[in-house]
Formats: C-alpha cells, sequence, structure tokens
C-alpha cells in the first residue's frame, strides 16, 4: 500500500493484545549471533518525493512503468501528492459521501469544508473563503458577477488578455445573453500595460480581472493593476496559482479585493482533465454578495463545538431574484485533499516546494533559450512557466520531444494570447517541483539533436 497508516496508539494497541512490551521485543526468539546488530549499508533517507522518483527509476528498468516526463502547462499541473492526500481522501466516510447541502449534513464534513475556508484565507490574504467551486473557470466567472452585485454596475467589465483563455471563454458565455460587455486588453509583453489599463477602466466599470501569474506564465504588477481599478470605483479580481504563494505576495495583500484560483495544484492529480477544485475568497465585507456555501463554528446546547451551514444563498433556498449564485454544489472531496495537502505541507513546505518550482524554471529556460531558434518570447519576469517562441513553428520541437518521451506545451494559438507576435510559433512549458536537473539537461539534450 502506498501509505502506512497504523498510528503509534494502534500499534501499542497491537502490542498489547498480544502481550508485547515492545516491537523488539518479538525479535528475542532470534539467536543474539543470528541478529543483524551492526550498522547497515545503506543509503541516507530520502524524502517521499526522492524515494517515489526512485523506485519508478528502478522500475522502468524493467519496463514496469512508463518513462513520460511532463512539462504540460496552461493551468494544470505535474505538481507532487504526498500518499497520505490519497490515504485520507479515499476513507469511505469521505469517499462516498453525498455532497452535503442538506440540513443534515455531518459535522465531519461540515468541519473539513471548514478548515478548508480557514487555510484558502492565510493562502489569499482575505478574511472569507467559500467551501468551494467547481474550478477555476467558474471562480473567475462567479467572482466577476459577485462584483456586479457589489458595485451595481452590471454594463462593463474589463479582463487582461493574459487571463486564462479558458476562464474568458467561461466568462464571455456567462455574460453573453446579458446587457454586459466584455472588454479583453491586450498583452502583446506577456504583462499589462498600466497606462493602457487606466485608459481602457471607467466609471462603468464593475470589476478588472487579473491573473498573476498569467498564463503565460508572467507575474503581472498586480499592487498597481488593483490600485487603478479601485480608482475608478471598480473591484479587484486577482486569479493566482495557489503554490506560488509560498513566495509571492497574497492577493489580498496586493489589493484584490475578490481572489480565486484553479485548486488543481492543491493535491490533485491531472487525471484527464478533472475533477478540479475552483477556490473563491474576499473581503468579509462582501460576505453576503458570495456565491456558494460558507461553513461557520458555533457552540450547541450542551457547549461543545460545532459546524454549521451559515450560508447558501441560491435559488433553491430563497426566491429567484434575490438568489446570489445557481452553484448547486461543491467540490467537496477536492476541497478535502486540498485541505490535507496544504495541512501537509504548512508555511515552509509551500516555501520550499515554490522556490524550487522557481529555480528550476528559470534553469530551464535559461538553458532551452541557448538553442538554435529557440527563444524566450517574452522579458516579463516569470515563476514557473515561460513561453518559448520556435523559428519555424512550435510543431517540429513539441514533435520531437514527444518522440523522446517529453511532453511540452500546449502550443499558443492566437485567442490564447491576444496581442502577442506570431503566437503559432510559441508554446509553454512548465517546470515543477517534480523535475529533475538531470530531466531538464536531458530534454535539452534531445532537442539539441
Amino acid at each position: 500500500m502506498a501509505y502506512l497508516v497504523n498510528t503509534p496508539s494502534e500499534r501499542q494497541q497491537m502490542l498489547d493484545a498480544i502481550g508485547a512490551a515492545s516491537v523488539a521485543e518479538l525479535f528475542d526468539q532470534i539467536p543474539v549471533p543470528l541478529r543483524m546488530e551492526r550498522p547497515l549499508d545503506i543509503p541516507p533517507a530520502l524524502t517521499e518525493l526522492e524515494l517515489e522518483a526512485h523506485l519508478r527509476d528502478l522500475a522502468s528498468r524493467n519496463g514496469a512503468v512508463g518513462t513520460r516526463v511532463c512539462f504540460l502547462g496552461g493551468g494544470a499541473y505535474d505538481h507532487f501528492i504526498p500518499a497520505a492526500v490519497d490515504a485520507v481522501a479515499s476513507r469511505s466516510e469521505f469517499y462516498t459521501a453525498y455532497t452535503p447541502y442538506q440540513a443534515e449534513a455531518s459535522q465531519g464534513s461540515l468541519q473539513a469544508f471548514f478548515e478548508y475556508q480557514s487555510l484558502i484565507c492565510q493562502l489569499m490574504g482575505l478574511e472569507v473563503a467559500n467551501a468551494s467551486l467547481y474550478e477555476g473557470g467558474t471562480a473567475v466567472s462567479e467572482a466577476v458577477f459577485m462584483a456586479m452585485r457589489v458595485t451595481d454596475r452590471h454594463r462593463r467589465v474589463v479582463v487582461l488578455g493574459s487571463v486564462h483563455p479558458h476562464a474568458r471563454q467561461v466568462c464571455q458565455t456567462y455574460l453573453r445573453q446579458i446587457d454586459c460587455e466584455l472588454v479583453t486588453i491586450p498583452t502583446p509583453d506577456g504583462i499589462a500595460n498600466l497606462a493602457e489599463v487606466a485608459r481602457v477602466l471607467d466609471d462603468q466599470t464593475a470589476c478588472l480581472v487579473v491573473q498573476s501569474p498569467n498564463y503565460l506564465g508572467c507575474l503581472e504588477q498586480t499592487r498597481e493593476l488593483c490600485a487603478a481599478a479601485h480608482k475608478m470605483g471598480a473591484l479587484a479580481i486577482v486569479s493566482c496559482h495557489p503554490l506560488s504563494l509560498g513566495l509571492l505576495t497574497r492577493p489580498g495583500d496586493a489589493g484584490a479585493d475578490i481572489a480565486v484560483a484553479e485548486g488543481q495544484s492543491l493535491g490533485i492529480p491531472l487525471q484527464y482533465g478533472g475533477p478540479y477544485l475552483g477556490v473563491l475568497a474576499c473581503r468579509e465585507e462582501f460576505v453576503r454578495k458570495m456565491p456558494g456555501r460558507l461553513i461557520g463554528e458555533t457552540i450547541d446546547r450542551l457547549g461543545r463545538r460545532t459546524f454549521v451551514l451559515n450560508l447558501q444563498a441560491r435559488e433553491q433556498h430563497i426566491r429567484r431574484e434575490k438568489a446570489t449564485s445557481n452553484i448547486c454544489t461543491n467540490q467537496g472531496l477536492m476541497a478535502l485533499r486540498a485541505t490535507v495537502f496544504l495541512t501537509l505541507l504548512g508555511p515552509e513546505g509551500l516555501r520550499e516546494t515554490a522556490n524550487l518550482c522557481l529555480q528550476k524554471a528559470h534553469y530551464a529556460a535559461r538553458r532551452l533559450a541557448t538553442l538554435p531558434g529557440v527563444e524566450l518570447a517574452t522579458q516579463a519576469p516569470f515563476f514557473h512557466e515561460f513561453v518559448l517562441r520556435c523559428r519555424g513553428g512550435a510543431g517540429p520541437l513539441l514533435s520531437r520531444a514527444r518522440e523522446a518521451g517529453f511532453d511540452l506545451g500546449p502550443a499558443l494559438a492566437p485567442q490564447d494570447a491576444p496581442g502577442l507576435a506570431a503566437p503559432q510559433d510559441c508554446l509553454l512549458v512548465a517546470v515543477t517541483e517534480q523535475r529533475t536537473k538531470a530531466q531538464i539537461d536531458r530534454l535539452v539534450d534531445v532537442l539539441a539533436r
């Protein structure tokens, strides 16, 4: 099994049942000369990530496992997931539970969601988080509708062209049937031009949607963009990569009113595109306008700590015209995975993971940019993902990499990066903490040949 769940107290119970004082006592029957009571010639201990990589390498020598290496980006990433995440999330009381929006929701499920909300608030630097949404694109769109309710402006929304194209498409679908203009600001240099943003914003704008790190991997000037939105009375919505917050300024600290994210990087495997996790947090003053569910903590009549479903203002529960959202459920199991993952990492683990992503990505970018006909498409700072421009198009390079067992991309289309020159020659490369220097060097060698 991937994860041994026996706790020290459980092991002691087993020893008590058989009448042994310790595990060592179980070996007393073996004659002393036959015992291996000398130092063993074994290598130093490895981290879980290192041990798993080592075992996969050993297994691959027998053809037991695939040897493909993932450098895929574009919003879903190959991050390491500790075995404990699967062990906890696979317990039947969580794994088979129906989505608890009914009044009889169990205390265990409510507490798990409460802990999730608390962790997301700390991560985002904001006061309130809901009990999750469907995925990142929905979170952006729900944040836009929330901003329209808060500002009472329903005619104009401004979004940067560097926001994930899927999120922009979902937002466009949401707004299609109402009289609201969705304005996209091109980002030819990979990030927004502050003067252009200030020119486009006006006193009818409900919100400005920013993503940092953005779809091209670049870091936007989030603090200045939030200030520009506030100057016109609009709300600032910031979408982020959750793991990047181990190093980067939290959205709330940068001035965001609403922070959203795709939570796939928080202990959720790629698994063919879903299910994933929509993250949304906001300032406390906007809590009554927030979509989805909010779990609260209180005391019951016996003085015990209990958890309650404080807020679920959707059309099923109140008058349709008063509902804040038609979100019917949340990603409870995925939120649980994120909770376990963040608890295991803690602040230091989050910082270390983010730093590994940053350092390895910049090393890979420097090496790949030395290849003939290959260069970085933008000069903006980036976190763990970047855009390569390939002379003659991205197709040949992607094909060569695939043949050698490396998955890169995706290749960019014009609608993916409005304003970026020759996007058909560009592709994304993402480098997570899972990638090793040897893998990066091997990729460069393959492409150089």
